[in-house]
């Protein structure tokens, strides 16, 4: 009993607190830079398929696949899905001219499980010119690799009667780990503009009278790596475009009657009326009030679109009116503004 109070004090207290808390979150919207930087002058893109075995590896691959009890050309299925999803994804940007994918660079292939050495620069730039591209998007490695685990089961079926009973089953789990990195050459100034490793895995599950029967109940499993795959390309593709996403702020609701009203104007999507309110504090003889209205014209200011007028506001929050919370802000709006120019540059390439 003594327990069961304790418990509904605490939650009593974090109710409280929560019903007082001095600020509010927003959010809005925002775009990064792309999380990688293809200069403008290269517009002819050539993609490249390095997982494929090579005939001094194809054995090797061979023993791979029954190891791990891998689907007849699984690996190679998921890679081909991959890289005919990254060059989708770029068409779809429009960044490029064209976007060829290189199916005749036979003499490049490696099928490892792990990144290859990368190539050398004389052979990106005998494939560039070959094929009369800009620069090289490269698969660099592709490997599923997957675990199987059995047990006996229990599975509902219909009798001669209609009515489903209990039987005996065999369920099959396989559980497939897909693997690839991906590299980008840029031959103009001979850099590896990117390498990025993505891992993932899924589990498929069936259950049959016979195991026979609960294998073909995950027959499935190789649609499903492709459907992976697919989506790793097309996420591979999005980094070279900048992206949205939402951004979290606090704002302050509390000190006088002109913050309470205030929030009520912000929550009903009126920020220039909250900020009219906000505006009259700037002045209050508190310099705890003060300090918040200036964080809070800091915030509007964000909202707009002014991220320089936003700093001087919360610069003057912290430098005249000693708002921690404003410091922090500060640190926040110098960050993104930096992030600003960089999309800019990479608009302007």
């Amino acid at each position: 009993m003594k327990n069961l109070k304790l418990i509904f004090g605490y939650i009593g207290i974090g109710i409280l607190l929560m019903s007082c808390s001095a600020t509010n979150n927003l959010t809005m919207g925002a775009t990064e830079p792309a999380i990688v930087h293809i200069p403008n002058d290269i517009q002819r893109i050539g993609i490249i398929n390095r997982s494929l075995p090579s005939e001094g590896n194809k054995q090797l691959d061979k023993i791979d696949q029954i190891l791990s009890a891998e689907g007849l050309n699984l690996d190679k299925k998921g890679a081909e899905a991959a890289i005919t999803a990254l060059s989708d994804e770029l068409i779809r940007s429009g960044r490029f001219e064209e976007i060829l994918i290189l199916d005749n660079e036979t003499e490049i292939r490696k099928g490892l499980d792990v990144f290859p050495a990368s190539l050398s620069w004389d052979a990106i730039e005998e494939i560039c010119e070959a094929n009369g591209v800009d620069a090289i998007f490269s698969l660099a490695f592709y490997d599923t690799d997957t675990q199987v685990s059995y047990k006996p089961s229990m599975m509902q079926l219909p009798n001669s009667l209609g009515i489903k009973v209990a039987v005996p089953a065999h369920e099959v789990t396989l559980n497939t780990f897909i693997k690839n990195g991906w590299r980008i050459y840029n031959p103009q100034t001979r850099e590896i503009v990117d390498e990025f490793m993505y891992t993932d895995h899924l589990v498929s599950t069936g259950k049959g009278i016979n195991p026979i029967k609960a294998i073909e109940a995950v027959a499935r499993r190789n649609e499903t790596v492709e459907e992976f795959s697919k989506n790793i390309g097309y996420a591979y593709g999005s980094r070279i475009s900048p992206y949205k996403h939402r951004i979290s702020r606090d704002y302050f609701v509390r000190g006088t009657d002109n913050f309470v009203v205030a929030k009520r104007r912000a929550q009903t999507g009126d920020w220039q009326g909250a900020a009219q309110l906000w505006e009259k504090e700037l002045d209050n003889r508190k310099a705890k009030i003060a300090g918040r209205a200036c964080y809070n014209m800091a915030i509007i200011n964000e909202i707009n679109g002014d991220l320089n007028a936003a700093m001087d506001w919360a610069s003057k929050s912290y430098a005249d009116y000693d708002n921690k919370d404003a410091l922090r802000y500060l640190n926040i709006l110098k960050y993104r503004l930096s992030q600003n120019e960089v999309l800019e540059q990479q608009a302007s390439r």
